[in-house]
């Protein structure tokens, strides 16, 4: 039976680099690979990113309201409407890579069980675990719930220690208010710290 990964980890800690690394790695060997990442993430359009600077189109995003296995049968089936040439003899797919996990619903994080354990695809999920005020994404806390496996992508804060936690930055200024979800770009930025930095920079708050 296939399983369900994930794969966590703070801001930096080479999550996207290390699903590319995956991608790289079966295709090396011949194997067919699917990318897909939740739409709600807008950096990049419909490319993974790797702050290493590289990237790559993935295969099909998941709309909010959308089915995660509905998307990826019809991707694994080769019925691609926006394609020029239809793939109907496309061969089976030898594992799922899912960047920005934490931006997945809970219904959608069930889908990837579904499709490891009913459609024996192995599903590797990369995201943060909790947001810039520590509290949990509902796909990081549904993919904690039911993934058979957990490895955590270790990075480092700025004083050294192992960060842990993800602070959000407008300019200079570190905000603990606001919508869980703000994609960094030109005015929204991240910096991954450790508890005893978070603490210091929240005033010793946690959450909100």
């Amino acid at each position: 039976m296939a399983k369900l990964y994930f794969r966590y980890g703070a801001m930096n800690s080479g999550k996207s680099t290390g699903l590319l690394q995956a991608a790289f790695n079966y295709e090396e060997r011949g194997q067919r690979i699917l990318l897909a990442k939740p739409g709600i993430d807008t950096k990049g359009d419909s490319r993974v990113i790797s702050r290493l600077g590289m990237s790559r189109d993935v295969d099909f995003l998941i709309p909010p309201a959308a089915g995660a296995r509905e998307l990826f049968a019809r991707k694994a089936a080769g019925d691609d409407p926006d394609a020029l040439v239809q793939h109907i003899d496309a061969p089976p797919v030898a594992c799922l890579l899912v960047d920005e996990a934490q931006f997945l619903t809970t219904e959608q994080v069930d889908d990837l069980f579904r499709i490891a354990v009913l459609d024996n695809v192995p599903v590797i999920a990369y995201g943060i675990r909790s947001d810039f005020r520590t509290h949990a994404f509902p796909g990081s806390r549904r993919l904690l719930e039911i993934a058979h496996s957990l490895e955590e992508l270790k990075t480092i804060c700025r004083c050294g220690r192992k960060a842990v936690f993800n602070t959000r930055r407008v300019g200079t200024e570190i905000i603990f208010d606001g919508d869980q979800v703000a994609i960094d770009g030109d005015d929204v930025w991240y910096e991954s710290l450790c508890g005893n930095c978070y603490l210091e920079a929240s005033d010793g708050r946690l959450g909100s």
